[in-house]
């Protein structure tokens, strides 16, 4: 982005709202109202200098003028809905896709980890001895048995509840642990593989490995990726421990702490859905094709939620944390 573009495109939004800060206690209905969208707006031009061109003068400016306009404002607030659909058009989709970088990879290895050790379960009779014994792998993998039957062991709302539940907890630890130097979600990245190659090389090796991906697809799509972005955020997290870059490390883990947050309420939702197609949707009595076709199209709405979505308001100079109206002012920071 060229600043002094910008900052020309700008400048007569800036001038006007220094003006309207000056006459807050006289102003008309309608110069309220702008008083309003033009401290949203430059609100959004803050968040769009900080993260494409941090020039500390334009960054002073542009933060006390925010001030100044929320100390106007003060009682004013912004409706509840507004806020929350904010939160899921624009801070949410923009903290996710940030994080594509650490999600990603953390899914690829996932799956390639997990191929290979199933494929090696599969295939040797002795490495399945020392699972369990012979007669209790036959009872988890026969018609009926227990990787089977697990989808319908409970009625399907609480089993739902129970599956999110679960699930919630795991991607939370996965977040917040994120902060001891990203080793957390290593480790209960690499447990969750563990577990899956087991399953599925044990079923595989009993020649119903189609059944049980038929099983694992329809919620397993988006439930996996839930987990690969609460992983991959952080372990974000934790590098900031390590390299927090140009901000103070005091600062870097403020803020990815804050855009921590954002992603793990948004993953409680995303987190539901999947809960409710593991209760509903797998263990119906649905086609395959049905239920793996289920599974693919939430699987791929929420790819396009990230990418399309998230891309666009990360463009927009969203970076997942709160406003600045909302967080500490800072010092601007010499690039």
């Amino acid at each position: 982005m060229d600043l002094d573009v910008f900052i020309d495109r700008h400048r007569a939004s800036w001038e006007r709202l220094e003006q309207l800060v000056k006459r807050s206690g006289r102003l008309s209905g309608p110069e309220a109202d702008e008083l309003i969208e033009l401290y949203q707006r430059v609100t959004t031009h803050l968040s769009v200098v900080r993260s494409q061109t941090p020039d500390p003068a334009t960054v002073e400016r542009l933060s006390s003028l925010v001030a100044q306009a929320r100390s106007a404002l003060t009682g004013t607030h912004t409706p509840a809905w507004r806020l929350v659909t904010r939160f899921f058009t624009h801070r949410l989709p923009a903290a996710i896709y940030l994080g594509w970088r650490w999600w990603v990879p953390a899914g690829v290895v996932f799956y390639l980890v997990t191929g290979i050790m199933a494929a090696w379960i599969a295939t040797n009779p002795d490495v399945q001895a020392t699972i369990a014994a012979p007669e209790d792998l036959r009872e988890m993998t026969r018609v009926g048995g227990g990787y089977e039957a697990y989808y319908s062991s409970d009625p399907a709302g609480s089993f739902a509840a129970k599956v999110w539940t679960n699930n919630a907890w795991v991607s939370a630890a996965c977040l917040l642990l994120g902060v001891l130097f990203a080793i957390p979600p290593v480790y209960l990245l690499f447990t969750n593989a563990v577990n899956l190659a087991v399953g599925v090389g044990l079923m595989f090796g009993a020649g119903r490995g189609g059944l049980f991906l038929g099983l694992l697809a329809p919620h397993g799509l988006l439930e996996l990726t839930a987990v690969f972005v609460a992983a991959g955020i952080g372990m974000r997290l934790g590098w900031q421990v390590i390299d927090p870059g140009k901000r103070t490390r005091a600062a870097a883990l403020a803020a990815e702490g804050r855009s921590v947050v954002a992603v793990a309420l948004g993953l409680v939702v995303v987190l539901l859905v999947s809960g409710v197609l593991e209760g509903f949707v797998t263990p119906s009595g649905w086609p395959t094709w049905v239920r793996v076709g289920i599974g693919v199209v939430a699987e791929v709405l929420f790819l396009l939620y990230v990418f399309v979505i998230g891309r666009r308001a990360a463009q927009q100079g969203e970076t997942g944390d709160v406003d600045a109206s909302e967080r500490e002012d800072v010092a601007p920071v010499a690039v």
